[in-house]
Order: C-alpha cells, then sequence, then structure tokens
C-alpha cells in the first residue's frame, strides 16, 4: 500500500484514478523507449561509474497522484553526499533569487504613510538602487513580502559532476523514470512529481488540485518556456493546476510533441 502525504482533507484525493486510455498509452511507450534506449542506458552507467563513486540511480520519496509517495528514479548527476550541502547551496536558489528582487522592487516602488501623514521621514532615509524610502517602511515591507521558496533550481550548483551536467542539459537523467511509468507511479505527461519539502508548501485549497493530476515526465509548465528561462513559482503553479483542469489525450500528445524541440533549448526540466 503506498503512504499518503499527511495533508487536510486528503481523502478528497483517494479515489483519484490514472484513465485506462492514458494508463495503456503510458505502459506501452515507456515500455518501448525502454528497449530503444537501452544501449544509451549501458553507455550512461558506465560514464557515472567512471567518473565518480556512488549509487548510478539517485532514489528519492517524491509526492505525486493524490498525494501518494512513490520511490523516484533518476541517473545520479551530483557527487555522493551532495545531500548534506543542500543548506550550503539553497541561498543560490533561483526561484528565491526572483522573487526576492520581486519583492524589493515592490519595497522600492511604495511610499510610506507615516512620512505622508507627518510630511518629514520617520525614520532615517535609506537609499536603494537611487531611490530613497525610509527604513522603518523598508523594513516591515520587506518581512511581509518575504517568502520561502516552494522550488529549487540552484543555478551553477558546485555539487553536479561533469557527467551530471551533460545529463542535465539533455534531460537524460530523466530516463529511469521510465520504470516509474511502467509501476504506475508516473505517467508520460503529467505534473513534476515533488519533494516532500515542496510538496509541503502545496497543500492548500488553492494550489492543492495540482494534485489531482497523474505526476509526469513532461507537462505543460516545462514546454511553456524556452531558451532557458524560468518561469515565476505562481505562473508554474497556475499551469499545474490548469493540467489537472484540462488533461485530455490529445492535449498530452501535443505535449510530447513540444517537449521535443524544448529538450535542445533548455536545461533541468
Amino acid at each position: 500500500m503506498k503512504k499518503k502525504f499527511k495533508v487536510n482533507d486528503s481523502e478528497k484525493f483517494d479515489d483519484y484514478r490514472i484513465n485506462l486510455t492514458k494508463r495503456i498509452f503510458d505502459i506501452v511507450f515507456a515500455s518501448l523507449a525502454l528497449i530503444v534506449l537501452s544501449p544509451v542506458f549501458i553507455i550512461i552507467i558506465i560514464l557515472i561509474c567512471v567518473e565518480s563513486k556512488g549509487s548510478v540511480f539517485y532514489v528519492s520519496d517524491r509526492v505525486g497522484t493524490g498525494y501518494d509517495i512513490f520511490r523516484f528514479f533518476k541517473f545520479r548527476s551530483m557527487y555522493d553526499g551532495s545531500e548534506k550541502r543542500f543548506i550550503e547551496v539553497s541561498k543560490f536558489n533561483q526561484y528565491l533569487i526572483d522573487e526576492c528582487k520581486k519583492n524589493i522592487d515592490g519595497i522600492k516602488e511604495s511610499s510610506c504613510p507615516e512620512c505622508e501623514k507627518l510630511s518629514y521621514p520617520c525614520s532615517p532615509i535609506l537609499y536603494i538602487s537611487g531611490l530613497q524610502i525610509c527604513e522603518n517602511f523598508y523594513l516591515k515591507q520587506k518581512k511581509l513580502h518575504s517568502k520561502k521558496a516552494t522550488f529549487y533550481k540552484i543555478k551553477n550548483d558546485p555539487r553536479i559532476t561533469k557527467i551530471g551536467k551533460f545529463l542535465r542539459n539533455t534531460n537524460l537523467d530523466e530516463l529511469p523514470q521510465l520504470v516509474n511509468v511502467i509501476k504506475g507511479d508516473m505517467s508520460i505527461v503529467g505534473n513534476r512529481p515533488l519533494p516532500l519539502y515542496e510538496a509541503e508548501m502545496l497543500t492548500n485549497d488553492q494550489w492543492a488540485l495540482r494534485f489531482l493530476a497523474p505526476a509526469g515526465i513532461t507537462g505543460l509548465w516545462q514546454t511553456s518556456t524556452s531558451n532557458n528561462c524560468i518561469i515565476s513559482e505562481d505562473d508554474r503553479k497556475e499551469l499545474d493546476n490548469k493540467y489537472a483542469l484540462s488533461a485530455s489525450f490529445f492535449g498530452d500528445i501535443r505535449i510530447i510533441l513540444k517537449t521535443i524541440p524544448v529538450l535542445f533549448e533548455r536545461n533541468n526540466m
């Protein structure tokens, strides 16, 4: 029996199942892909073993369809023991950096109501990027807008091996997930299964809808941008919800076809 991620009102997800047409397509597609790509698997396994010690595969718990927890497979792209350095590199999270920049820009464009009421600065004036803002208002707004990032994407992550960088740039590290598809943990197309710490941030009614869609190797948000652009957290969440509401067989085919060129344009889906 699969473990269930703890979430309020999670019983409303219990009856969700991947429909039969999608399930048959997933099994046929994944089985054929594993057969055709078996020489690629062998080459990748050899390269990983030659470059660094450790397991060939990276295995972790992920939260997928209906908040079910399953064992998620990828080719290892980092040095052994890299999980211990997560806190060290988390400050370079692109989602967090982009969110902080957006929030600071919002603060700079605002004026302090207290200063306007008094007709003079209520606290010392700070100069940020050439603009003036009082210290009290700046600190209040910074605290108000501060936000813990839901998703993680580390640019130029020092924990990644040389072959790991190549695997990520070509998305070949995702190939073992074909096994997850055959097992029924995932689908070819769906919303990306999330690590537990990311799923924990998405248990409210606004964003939990995304877990009514199958967990997938590729999906709507991965094919919505190109040229290594990173979409905002809210846009990514909205696209996940959109897929959950509008998923269809022919829509999945379109996403698969759009995924092919994206593989050559953008890194680390």
